[in-house]
């Protein structure tokens, strides 16, 4: 199983999620069975490393980001990942824009999973404070438990 995780800029809320979720992978011992990675809608960040604020915070919790660095989503993410995850609504509409013939039912909103902010938006922490990111961290990482939870029920 292979899962993209994607945002705006690919420097907040999809590497947070690709970090959270690689390092839940492996505590599970299913990194030979699932893989993931993320990108942003945009251009602009590409090459960069995220948020300082954000690898902060991620680093705080045990999950370091810092190896990550931004990457533009394109369509041949269609052919190698399972799932695309998106963390708003902006992000799913121009994925599914984005999507080939056929592949948009590999496209899902990251909060899909989550009985309080189902197909919901994961707020973008970047234009404020700490406790954005404190806010935006708490459901990035129940929204990767969650996955994860999803994906180990259908590989067993």
């Amino acid at each position: 199983m292979r899962v993209l995780f994607v945002c705006t800029g690919n420097i907040c809320r999809s590497p947070t999620a690709e970090g959270i979720f690689r390092a839940l992978v492996a505590q599970a011992d299913l990194t030979d069975q699932i893989s993931s990675d993320s990108a942003g809608m945009i251009s602009y960040h590409v090459g960069d490393a995220p948020d300082p604020r954000s690898a902060r915070y991620a680093a705080e919790q045990g999950f370091p980001i810092d190896d990550l660095r931004a990457r533009q989503v394109n369509r041949a993410d269609f052919e190698a990942f399972d799932l695309l995850l998106a963390m708003d609504r902006g992000h799913y509409d121009g994925l599914c824009d984005l999507a080939p013939a056929g592949a948009a039912g590999r496209v899902h909103m990251f909060l899909a999973h989550d009985a309080t902010h189902r197909d919901g938006d994961v707020p973008d922490p970047y234009y404020g404070g700490p406790e954005g990111f404190a806010a935006t961290y708490a459901l990035i990482e129940r929204g990767c438990r969650q996955w994860l939870a999803w994906i180990q029920q259908r590989q067993t």
